[in-house]
């Protein structure tokens, strides 16, 4: 067991394919751990549900890319309906805040527009991308749909960045519908070791591509 962790330690434990997960978010310890299987999504053949397609073309949410990825950890660590606790601790936050401030870690935001002008986080998703592999942690949701048009335009930019893999640790009932596989961890373990050297820019800085035309191109491709 852990009580605290570098982001070397952590970076060095997911090229190794293994992950940190804490039992609740009020304890103060943490383990790594290495499934035997691994769940995955396809990045460019996701299934996304004909309602939510049409949702995604209405555009319902201002989504955006590492605007405020503390406030995206805190809630996926949220109690919520249906999840009495979390696995996100206080040393899982804290380290995951160092990755994103070193580059490593990121978020994808969906923000809804309130009554005063303003605007309130409606939902998003947060992981690590290393190379080609894009290791999704969690994702949260106080809106409807908010987190599912996140994953959707997760996949569209790791699409367009050259990504290979997008991780889910595990599989279940939400991650169904868009066509989540598993793979053996031994299997996972030897691909990461060539698609981790992969140079990928997650943030498409060059040229910089809009939320707007990533999506539109994305859905005009599936």
């Amino acid at each position: 067991m852990y009580t605290e962790a570098t982001p070397e330690l952590i970076l060095q434990a997911y090229r190794e394919g293994i992950f940190p997960m804490a039992e609740s978010a009020e304890s103060v310890f943490f383990n790594f751990y290495k499934p035997e299987h691994r769940g995955q999504l396809s990045i460019d053949n996701l299934h996304i549900p004909r309602r939510l397609r049409k949702t995604l073309k209405q555009m319902p949410y201002r989504v955006s890319v590492d605007e405020d990825f503390p406030a995206v950890i805190d809630l996926c660590a949220e109690k919520a309906d249906g999840r009495a606790s979390t696995w996100i601790n206080k040393p899982i936050r804290d380290v995951f805040v160092e990755l994103y401030e070193m580059g490593f870690a990121h978020s994808v935001e969906c923000w809804a527009d309130t009554e005063d002008g303003t605007e309130e986080l409606a939902g998003g998703l947060y992981g690590l991308a290393l190379g080609g592999v894009f290791c999704g942690e969690s994702m949260a949701t106080r809106s409807t749909d908010a987190s599912k048009i996140a994953l959707v335009h997760l996949c569209a930019r790791l699409s367009k960045a050259g990504f290979d893999i997008l991780d889910t640790q595990f599989i279940n009932p939400h991650l169904e519908q868009f066509g989540v596989y598993e793979v053996p961890q031994k299997d996972y373990e030897e691909k990461i070791k060539t698609v981790m050297q992969k140079k990928c820019d997650f943030l498409l800085s060059d040229p910089p591509v809009s939320e707007r035309d990533l999506i539109k191109e994305y859905l005009s491709d599936g």
